[in-house]
Parts: C-alpha cells; sequence; structure tokens
C-alpha cells in the first residue's frame, strides 16, 4: 500500500529515537514522495535529533509523572490535556493515513488524539516489559510490534507481531571491518579487546567497575576500549593522564558504533532494548550490566530475555564494581562459554525487524 502521509510520535531517549527514525528510513525507501511528521516533546532530544536526520517535527508541550514531590506533577493533567488538543489539531490538519508511537511522553496524547479521530494507529513497543502508557493505549491502537515474547501477558494477543526492534543498518554492520576498527581506534589486533559501553551519558557502575580493576587489566595484558560518557569524561580523563595504562583507550563517546564492535572479543553493557537488540545482530560475548535506574526495572527484563536462554551473563549493578571486570576477564580466556554464548545469541537476531514493522504499518494504514 502507497503511504502518503505518516506520523510518528515519541522520544526522550535514544532508545526510542532512533528506532523511530529507523522505521521513517524504511518508509521513505519504499515512498519516495511520503511525507513525514514527527511529534515529540519540548526539551527533548528528539527535538535536534529528528531534525538532524532530514524530518520535520513538532513539539508538545508534555513532561513525565516525577517520582519525588514536586510542583510540575500539578502542572501535569493541565499539560496533558493541552499536548491532546495540540496533537489532535496537528492530526486534523495534516491527515496522516497512520500514526505510529514508539514510546516517549509525546506518543501518549498523540496515539490517543489519533484512535479518538478514528485514524489507524501502531505502537512499537521496544522492551520486555512495557510502559504504562503503551499498556493504556493498547486496548484502543489497531496494531502492536514486539521485540520479546510473553507480551500477550500486557497487550491484547491478536494485535501483536512479533518484529523485533528496528536498528541502524550501519551500527550492525561489522563483516571485514575488524582490522579498519584497530586502526581506526589505534588499538593492537593481536591483544584480546574488552569494549565497554555505558551509553552516552555514561554509567557511573560502569565506569567504578574499570577504575577499580585498571590493574588487572595490565596483568592479563587485556586490551579495553572504554566509552565511558560525557558526564564523567573531564573527571575521568584527568584521573587517567596521571597513569600509565596503554591498553585502555578512554572515549567520551563512540562516533564509529559499528568499528567498537568488529574489533571487541567481549562486549559490557547495558541492557537498554535497542542495545540488546544490536547485540543480538553482532553475535558477540556479552555481559549485561541492567540499569537500576529506569522504569519498572525494565532493563533487568530486557537481560534476562537472553540471560535465560544462556545467550548472555549477567552481572547485577549492586557488585558490579567488585565482580564485571573480574568475570569479563575470565570470560575472555574461556574459549568454550565464549563459544556457546554466540551460538545462543546468534538465534535471537532479527536483521529485517524494520522491514517487518513496516509491513505492519502499510497493512492497516487507510487508503
Amino acid at each position: 500500500m502507497k503511504l502518503e502521509r505518516v506520523i510518528i510520535s515519541g522520544g526522550g531517549t535514544g532508545g526510542h529515537i532512533f528506532p523511530a527514525i529507523a522505521i521513517a528510513d524504511e518508509i521513505k525507501k519504499r515512498n519516495p514522495n511520503v511525507e513525514i511528521v514527527f511529534v515529540g516533546a519540548i526539551g527533548k532530544m528528539e527535538m535536534e535529533k529528528v531534525p538532524a536526520a532530514g524530518y520535520k517535527i513538532e513539539g508538545l508541550n508534555i513532561v513525565g509523572f516525577q517520582r519525588k514531590f514536586t510542583f510540575s506533577n500539578f502542572l501535569l493533567p493541565f499539560k496533558i490535556i493541552q499536548s491532546l488538543w495540540k496533537a489532535r489539531s496537528i492530526l486534523k490538519n495534516f491527515k496522516p493515513q497512520v500514526v505510529i508511537g514508539v514510546g516517549g511522553y509525546a506518543s501518549g496524547p498523540t496515539l490517543k488524539a489519533a484512535t479518538m479521530l478514528g485514524i489507524p494507529t501502531l505502537i512499537q513497543e521496544q522492551n520486555s516489559f512495557p510502559g504504562k502508557t503503551n499498556k493504556l493505549l493498547a486496548k484502543k491502537v489497531n496494531a502492536i510490534c514486539t521485540a520479546y515474547d510473553g507480551l500477550e501477558r500486557f497487550f491484547p494477543a491478536n494485535k501483536i507481531t512479533m518484529t523485533g526492534n528496528p536498528v541502524r543498518f550501519e551500527m550492525v554492520h561489522i563483516d571485514g571491518k575488524r582490522q579498519e576498527a584497530f586502526d581506526y581506534y589505534k588499538l593492537d589486533s593481536n591483544k584480546k579487546t574488552l569494549l565497554i559501553i555505558g551509553g552516552s551519558l555514561g554509567a557511573r557502575t560502569l565506569n567504578e567497575s574499570i577504575v577499580n580493576h585498571y590493574s588487572l587489566t595490565s596483568e592479563k595484558d587485556v586490551q579495553v576500549l572504554w566509552q565511558c560518557g560525557k558526564y564523567y569524561f573531564a573527571s575521568l580523563n584527568e584521573e587517567f593522564k596521571q597513569m600509565d595504562h596503554p591498553n585502555i583507550k578512554l572515549v567520551q563517546f563512540i562516533d564509529r558504533m559499528d568499528l567498537a564492535y568488529a574489533l571487541s572479543d567481549v562486549i559490557i553493557s547495558r541492557a537498554g532494548a535497542i542495545s540488546v537488540s544490536e547485540l543480538c545482530l553482532i553475535k558477540k560475548p556479552t555481559i549485561l550490566v541492567p540499569s537500576p535506574n529506569v522504569a519498572e526495572d525494565h532493563q533487568t527484563k530486557n537481560a534476562m530475555a537472553l540471560v535465560s536462554k544462556k545467550a548472555a551473563l549477567l552481572v547485577k549493578d549492586s557488585v558490579a564494581v567488585e565482580s564485571l571486570i573480574p568475570t569479563a576477564i575470565d570470560l575472555l580466556s574461556n574459549e568454550d562459554e565464549k563459544a556457546k554464548l554466540i551460538s545462543e545469541i546468534t538465534k535471537l537476531g532479527r536483521p529485517n525487524a524494520t522491514e517487518h514493522i513496516v509491513d505492519e504499518i502499510e497493512k492497516i494504514a487507510k487508503h
């Protein structure tokens, strides 16, 4: 079915924004003349990232409920009503054939307004444990694309299609790039290499884990590509300059994720939904350290979807500072364990997820 006008709503984090852009890119590839408008939350990162990817975005003045006592919680009902009216106005003016929600504050009012106007709607749920907004919207939307088994506990089973999460092809296309990767990051291709990724902002526990075991990495001659995040880079870099650790490459942000994946022998990562989906396509031995600071503890649930199938190892955040790096170094030298992890994680990859999601969008769109 030909798509001419599409709205995609959501954001707040890269875990929502980048899948949304991947979906938009696939729609555009199939329908070069399509008009796609994003609806995001004013002040959130989608307002910058979406235009940078070449798409138009409208902003709603919407925020989430704060767990701590704050005056902004009193304003929340008014902001929701205001956002609903603005979303309704955007939809009535643009007349989309379909509205897609990817999670994040803006997707709630946008999809709610779309269902009230009778516009076909689809949710793309990235996590193994959905947030409250998607659980509420599920009763009214037409279709739900999921990345994990067992979501019929939360959503109507007849609306669910298991597609996997959309990931950016350039992130996971690593074949034949190993030597290029070592050259790019100025690392030694003869050494076993550990990749530590804590997200663009960084992860304090992962950073403290490596700081606590500098000497162990040197002693075992393990090479480390360590992405520490923008919040921590200045202080860690200052500390790092005063020490002699030639085996460790500290970076604030990884600008070539494909090359970082390509050079790694073992990967340490948080368990955000999109990271987990990428790791299943990368097919490398992986240790997941779920962040405890997320709603509904969904990162632990994402991680367990792999760990329960023996496709990854789990180290709890509470014990990571002591045990994470020793666990990773043990894994680096255990060829049997690495081979088993690679075998099981390979079974979970869904390389055609984006195409399957757009197939579902085309099925429900208004003619």
